[in-house]
């Protein structure tokens, strides 16, 4: 029987028994199962103790020492300044919980689900078609929080649109990405032991959102933002394109389950993944109107999708469904490649 009292003292050392391989490869895993089952259950943390606030504020006072120079370089230093803020206030949280056990694993279950959102953006589309049932009034209120486009004069269609959009595109960067991150790394250190290993396995996803907050407030291209903005945004671009590929077939293979279109899918997927602006948001988007034989529309922006059929606020619950799916069954892949890899090492 594995005794998780001592799991700590034996996983943060350089060498590492085969007997203590298979208590990292635990940890690694139900940290994951859990991580999720917080967020699911609870959502977010308060706003007072929630790290992308934290990250937040940090970014902010970086922001207000460099946004007077104009220099598209000049968001590097401001990447690395909330990095190494954020880097040290981890790792004193980290040495502060490795004395105990179950104190270091709820903590860092904890930390892990603030580097994705799941409860909230599938119940945040719930809400807006739910709004539409009471008044389109409220439902444009509420899309106004998750697009940066005018919602004041949007007809129901584009409501839809716009919510099924903020859902598809948020996979992502809301679960697909930090998850991917963290298990790469897992299998590194499951190869390749390192001192503080669970500190790193930690700190790779929450680097993830910090890179993801920093696009989110400084990668506009106004007049402020465009020159602070520019390096934030492109290592957000980097970061993504790997995982925001993976969300795609993932949503394909969900639309099949779901009995959705899945061909449809995969061929809209790549028709029309790079209409958008952004290099990345494309393939979940695209892919999920290909699923629901819909069309996405951003005015002057892009249009993804055939006109198959009218668009309608049934539509929000299909696309929360598919979206459920694929998450539920990209955790269930990468919980069984990682028993896999670590059955073969």
């Amino acid at each position: 029987m594995i005794d998780f009292n001592n799991l700590i003292n034996d996983i943060i050392t350089t060498k590492i028994s085969c007997i203590t391989s298979l208590k990292l490869f635990l940890f690694i895993i139900f940290a994951l199962i859990i991580s999720l089952i917080i967020d699911m259950t609870f959502g977010e943390l308060p706003t007072r103790i929630h790290p992308v606030v934290v990250i937040g504020s940090i970014i902010s006072f970086f922001k207000k020492l460099f946004i007077g120079i104009k220099n598209k370089l000049i968001g590097l230093f401001v990447v690395v300044g909330v990095y190494s803020v954020s880097i040290i206030i981890l790792y004193l949280i980290y040495l502060i919980c490795s004395w105990n056990f179950v104190l270091f694993f709820i903590v860092f279950a904890i930390l892990l689900s603030s580097t994705f959102s799941v409860n909230m953006l599938l119940k945040t589309a719930d809400d807006v078609k739910c709004a539409l049932d009471e008044s389109i009034g409220k439902a444009r209120q509420l899309v106004s929080y998750l697009v940066s486009r005018d919602t004041d004069e949007m007809t129901e269609s584009f409501i839809v649109s716009a919510t099924i959009e903020s859902l598809t595109e948020n996979i992502t960067d809301s679960y697909v990405a930090p998850v991917f991150y963290y298990f790469i790394f897992g299998i590194v250190i499951l190869c390749h032991p390192i001192n503080n290993q669970l500190f790193y396995l930690l700190l790779i996803p929450m680097a993830y959102r910090i890179s993801n907050t920093l696009d989110a407030m400084l990668g506009y291209k106004t007049d402020e933002l465009i020159d602070i903005g520019f390096v934030p945004a492109k290592i957000d671009d980097i970061l993504n394109f790997i995982p925001s590929r993976i969300a795609g077939v993932f949503i394909v293979i969900s639309a099949y389950l779901l009995n959705l279109d899945g061909k449809n899918a995969y061929k809209i997927m790549m028709r029309d993944a790079r209409k958008c602006p952004s290099p990345n948001s494309g393939y979940t988007m695209a892919t999920t109107a290909g699923a629901l034989n819909i069309q996405l529309i951003k005015k002057d922006t892009y249009i993804l999708g055939d006109d198959n059929k009218v668009i309608t606020k049934e539509d929000i619950s299909k696309a929360v469904s598919l979206s459920k799916i694929t998450i539920n069954l990209f955790t269930i892949v990468i919980i069984f490649l990682l028993s896999l890899i670590y059955v073969i090492l």
